[in-house]
């Protein structure tokens, strides 16, 4: 048998159609190591634009991203993966619980490059050692365009919020690929299904959406509370609520996701603890409280500070005055990044004569960003 021949390609398929379904794929398909042109010149136009900020790798790696050939030229077939983590319940009822926190549906779970990355590799040792070849796996962190090559799969189409949808799962899949020097029959690429709706891109708190298909992240609060290392830019503070890590507006109105919860079991299932925990709790975590709470999930790698500059934007919108106090305790924190997120949220629960006392000797902080916040805050006080 040839490097890339398949003695019996239908009873593979077979084979791999089982494995993936005891391993608790949802769904599995396969198309050629060549992402689709149109994805290409998609991403080009993004990064022309500045759309990508401070995501620097998307240039870096772009060759390799826009040719799974590239990143390996060995490979000949892609087989794309994937697994259903739609939420039991509606993601978007904590929004208005304004003394909770709203964590994405994905992060809520165990983090899913762990989960979905194990599955994979025992999936692709079995195909390597059932039918010859060379396998690879990646999820996510590598350059793969996960989203086009499901999409010329099969498994998909990418709507106009830029995520995969599926006519059976909707907007709520993890996607992961196993490359393969093994030639195999491609499935057949599914179509755009969204047609005029836009009910993604009218669901978007911060405009994050230039046009359909078309994402700006500097805008998007999954970018700005998760990517994002600096202060959120006071623009949109306002609209990120009490979302801390995140957000799913634009996949949780999808119309498609109402098939999501017929269509198979969950298999990732949310921790309680992490369905709308209370701001009270979150504001007094040290780092080693964050460390224990957010052990093996994926809101662990933003590190402490930049989590409390999230839940302090969140406290500052939640109107709750039971917050001052454990805010005021991190007007004094050794991290900038939290002492003026601090400031910013107690300038929205003090009225203007207690914070004008507050500023008192504070306003002179070592560093210029703080400085900054709390010219803005007094600015905005004193406006109003």
């Amino acid at each position: 048998m040839g490097r890339g021949s398949v003695a019996d390609p239908a009873k593979l398929r077979r084979f791999i159609d089982g494995e993936a379904k005891r391993l608790g794929f949802a769904a599995v398909a396969v198309t050629g190591a060549d992402a689709p042109q149109a994805a290409r010149q998609r991403l080009a136009e993004a990064l022309d634009a500045g759309w990508h900020g401070s995501m620097d790798w998307l240039n870096e790696t772009f060759e390799r991203r826009t040719s799974p050939d590239n990143l390996w030229p060995d490979a000949r077939s892609v087989i794309m993966l994937a697994m259903n983590y739609g939420p039991q319940s509606d993601p978007l009822e904590t929004l208005e619980r304004r003394d909770r926190a709203t964590i994405s549906v994905y992060a809520r779970n165990r983090d899913y490059h762990d989960i979905v990355k194990g599955r994979l590799k025992e999936l692709a040792g079995k195909i390597a050692a059932r039918a010859g070849g060379d396998v690879k796996v990646f999820v996510d962190t590598a350059p793969v365009m996960e989203k086009p090559l499901a999409a010329s799969a099969g498994l998909g189409w990418q709507g106009k919020h830029t995520n995969l949808v599926s006519r059976e799962f909707g907007s709520w899949l993890f996607l992961g690929s196993i490359f393969t020097t093994l030639e195999l029959a491609r499935d057949e690429a599914e179509i755009d299904r969204c047609g005029s709706c836009r009910a993604c891109l009218d669901a978007c708190p911060t405009n994050a959406f230039p046009a359909p298909y078309q994402l700006d992240a500097r805008r998007c609060i999954s970018y700005l509370t998760i990517e994002n290392k600096g202060p959120i830019p006071h623009g949109f503070r306002a609209a990120i609520g009490n979302r801390i890590y995140g957000c799913d507006d634009c996949l949780a109105v999808c119309p498609w996701n109402k098939f999501a919860s017929a269509a198979s079991e969950v298999k990732l299932a949310a921790r309680d603890d992490l369905n709308a925990p209370a701001l009270a709790d979150l504001i007094r975590l040290d780092d080693a409280g964050f460390r224990a709470m957010f052990s093996g999930s994926p809101v662990k790698r933003i590190g402490r500070d930049r989590f409390l500059r999230n839940v302090l934007v969140a406290t500052g919108n939640s109107g709750d005055s039971s917050l001052v106090d454990p805010c005021t305790n991190l007007i004094d924190d050794p991290s900038p990044l939290v002492r003026g997120a601090a400031v910013w949220a107690l300038s929205r629960l003090l009225d203007a004569d207690a914070f004008g006392r507050l500023s008192a000797g504070r306003a002179d902080d070592a560093d210029m960003s703080v400085r900054d916040e709390w010219k803005y805050a007094l600015a905005a006080i004193h406006t109003d």
